[in-house]
């Protein structure tokens, strides 16, 4: 079992821009009005479960970079914040010196240490233990730093859409279909009002629609290409954000601020209207980078890192240009739970996912599809000469 050490969160000036979720440009409007601090849910971590034998040089190789968790709820009850599943589990890293922002989507399907040498899907995390649960679940799991979250759930990210005016994607047909009842579900919990969209096409989606949207599951891609499509629809909100007045952000903020939950102080808000457009989204992909599936006990379909230690290394290529990573012993010995569970290896033919992985300058998943397609064509090609 990881040993955890407790790590009070550092409260520092995060200014981590619009990227993260809508709700950065609802903590911009914030910064600027103080006008509803006493609506949000202020939380804060007493244990962030991070491993105690990350080595000085691990440290030291994540310096100079702010992590938050994101987490959207795939949650019934409007703003309730200590139960449910995390439908959507993202991490978000920021080069403070640089400004670019990285974002990680953990497919909510993998197979991990939820706490206390329980191995499940990495969405029971939260489940089990709350936002804590979920954050300690990366941390160990990840060799991560996070000390910094936000949760939203259905209400927060309709509020916040509707409010910017929709947002503008290429919806395929085969999506549209699919949207169909998850519209009607997500019209029976909010008791807001949508309706059906054709698809076909670029498409103008409402709040109801784009949550739809991005719960999209069963077509060709399953969950890896449902990680794509929620990074989609934040990209997509920081474009529109980009282009709002102050009335609508100042609106936006006053709606949806009880439907958010937060570890960031008030001076870490604040701080986060200083240089907000100088934060870009640099690029995106999906976690694990190389997996494989497996039906198991208690669990059902899952993703299986093959292995977690190959994979908790390019994350942290990814994330922090580290080439020469060494993963921590608890990692290790996590990734030989796995292997012994599942009979998963570095070695098993995985499941090809890197299609998806990159979204930004993509207006949907087939665009998404075709230019990942065209830059490892283009690799290919340089790797050849």
């Amino acid at each position: 079992m990881a040993r955890r050490k407790k790590m009070k969160a550092r409260k520092k000036l995060l200014l981590f821009g619009v990227e993260i979720l809508v709700l950065v440009i609802i903590l911009v409007v914030l910064a600027l009005y103080n006008m509803t601090f006493g609506k949000i849910n202020f939380g804060d971590l007493k244990d962030a479960g991070i491993n105690d034998d990350l080595s000085d040089a691990a440290l030291e190789s994540m310096d100079g970079y702010v992590n938050i968790a994101l987490f959207g709820l795939d949650n019934r009850t409007n703003g309730n914040y200590n139960t449910g599943n995390s439908d959507s589990i993202m991490i978000a890293s920021i080069n403070e010196d640089t400004k670019e922002v990285k974002i990680a989507s953990v497919y909510r399907d993998t197979y991990l240490d939820i706490g206390d040498d329980t191995y499940r899907k990495a969405n029971a995390a939260y489940a089990k233990g709350g936002v804590e649960g979920a954050v300690q679940m990366l941390n160990s799991n990840l060799d991560l730093t996070i000390t910094e979250y936000v949760c939203v759930d259905w209400r927060a990210l309709i509020e916040a859409i509707d409010a910017l005016g929709g947002i503008d994607l290429e919806v395929t047909t085969d999506e549209a279909s699919v949207m169909q009842p998850y519209i009607d579900e997500i019209q029976q919990t909010t008791g807001y009002s949508s309706s059906y969209v054709s698809g076909g096409g670029m498409t103008h989606l409402d709040g109801v629609q784009a949550v739809a949207y991005s719960r999209v599951r069963y077509t060709a891609g399953d969950d890896f290409l449902r990680a794509s499509r929620q990074r989609l629809v934040i990209q997509a909100m920081l474009a529109k954000a980009k282009e709002a007045d102050v009335v609508t952000l100042t609106s936006l903020c006053s709606d949806i601020f009880d439907d958010i939950s937060t570890s960031l102080s008030i001076s870490q808000l604040v701080g986060l209207a200083k240089d907000v457009n100088k934060y870009e989204i640099q690029s995106t992909t999906g976690f694990p980078f190389k997996l494989a599936t497996a039906s198991l006990p208690k669990c059902g379909s899952t993703v299986v890192a093959a292995d977690l230690e190959t994979n908790v290394i390019q994350l942290h290529e990814y994330l922090y240009d580290d080439a020469d990573y060494v993963p921590s012993d608890t990692v290790k010995d996590t990734s030989t739970q796995i292997v012994n569970a599942t009979g998963i290896t570095k070695d098993t033919e995985g499941i090809d996912t890197s299609n998806y992985n990159e979204t930004v300058g993509a207006d949907g998943t087939e665009a998404t599809k075709t230019q990942n397609k065209e830059s490892k064509s283009q690799n290919t090609e340089t790797e050849n000469q």
